[in-house]
């Protein structure tokens, strides 16, 4: 039988854990497909938190406690919590779950149903059909959170997940192995621990499926979310997103197209105006130049993982990329030789614009496609 673990961190937590867990133990009864376990993940809570849990596994030893030596945070409670349930527990699944009852315990069943169904990751979604916040939530703390998963959508370009600040989550043995070399403690901790661990999900190309819950005030207790958790959540969504667009294929072939752009441009004008060469043929001339120069950066930087360095394979590479930006090359002759023969000489450079701006599409589909495709 599959094994699911409910990893809950605690923190001053003595009284919401003893009600959660006997209601947990009690959902598990009527689950019959997963051999569900509980593991508390306590930062050695000065109410004794820990001895409570304690108490419950003599009587239930499907019931587990990891106590950490000090108080570190929720992301390093959940990065132990997996690495527990997955290296030496042996389980399939983990869900990740407040103790204070803001995330609905009778929503484990659902959740099993979307892994069965083939999700690698379930999220709890406050904000689709069915979801929902406290109605009485005051209009400062509504804003912020509805604008911060919008921030997170907007910044990262993902729509198709609505919840992205939220904790309720069932995560697979798989994701969390293919993600678990980027998600140390000094990088995502505390509650951007949520914001990372789902964005770099995303970018593995997991399926992710939501789960609506009615998300709940705690009854007893105090939040642990700080003054700082916007601050340290737009640090990460601003670093993250910079890193992912400088390092990006198409920023770096962006600049090289940029750098051959002014080489061509140059090349145009030298060899209009200094060598009196008719408009068209100055432009095929410069962009054969600037195709030497991209072709270089781009091996050696574009796609620097994918690059030749062999002379031979240089040599053939090259003679391919030439025959592959041909089509560019025409391009530019043709619509810079018809732009200015139908208006006028002195809009060359306009015409020049356009016939680079329709040979870089076609060129970033030639040289990642097959040029520099992947192996």
């Amino acid at each position: 039988m599959k094994k699911a673990v409910i990893i809950i961190p605690t923190y001053n937590e003595r009284e919401n854990i003893s009600k959660l867990i006997p209601i947990l133990l009690d959902i598990f009864k009527g689950i019959s497909t997963w051999d569900m376990h509980i593991l508390v993940v306590d930062d050695s809570s000065p109410d004794k938190t820990a001895d409570v849990v304690r108490e419950i596994i003599k009587k239930h030893p499907k019931v587990h406690l990891h106590l950490n030596a000090k108080k570190a945070g929720l992301g390093h409670a959940y990065i132990v919590g997996m690495e527990e349930s997955f290296d030496r527990m042996n389980a399939d699944l983990v869900f990740e779950m407040d103790a204070d009852f803001q995330h609905d315990p009778y929503k484990v069943p659902e959740f099993l149903q979307a892994v069965d169904n083939g999700a690698d990751l379930v999220v709890g979604s406050r904000y689709i059909k069915g979801g929902s916040i406290p109605s009485h939530w005051k209009l400062q703390r509504k804003f912020l959170s509805v604008v911060g998963n919008w921030v997170n959508m907007v910044v990262f370009t993902n729509f198709s997940i609505h919840d992205w600040t939220g904790g309720f989550r069932a995560i697979r043995k798989s994701v969390f192995e293919a993600v678990r070399d980027d998600i140390g403690e000094k990088r995502l901790s505390g509650y951007t621990f949520q914001i990372g661990f789902l964005h770099k999900v995303l970018r593995k190309g997991f399926k992710i499926v939501e789960v609506p819950f009615a998300f709940k005030d705690r009854t007893s207790g105090e939040s642990k979310l700080g003054p700082d958790y916007i601050r340290n959540a737009l640090l990460y969504i601003v670093t993250a997103r910079y890193q992912e667009i400088v390092t990006s294929h198409i920023f770096k072939f962006g600049i090289v197209g940029g750098i051959g752009f002014v080489i061509n441009a140059v090349a145009l004008a030298v060899f209009t105006s200094k060598f009196g060469i008719e408009a068209g043929n100055a432009s095929a001339m410069g962009a054969e130049i600037a195709i030497v120069s991209n072709f270089i950066l781009n091996n050696f930087w574009t796609f620097s993982e994918r690059q030749v360095n062999t002379p031979v394979a240089l040599i053939k590479k090259f003679i391919q990329f030439n025959i592959a930006s041909a089509g560019a090359v025409v391009i530019q002759k043709v619509v810079v030789t018809l732009g200015t023969s139908y208006t006028s000489d002195n809009l060359k450079f306009l015409w020049f614009v356009v016939a680079v701006a329709i040979g870089m599409v076609l060129n970033y589909v030639i040289y990642s496609k097959v040029i520099w495709k992947k192996k």
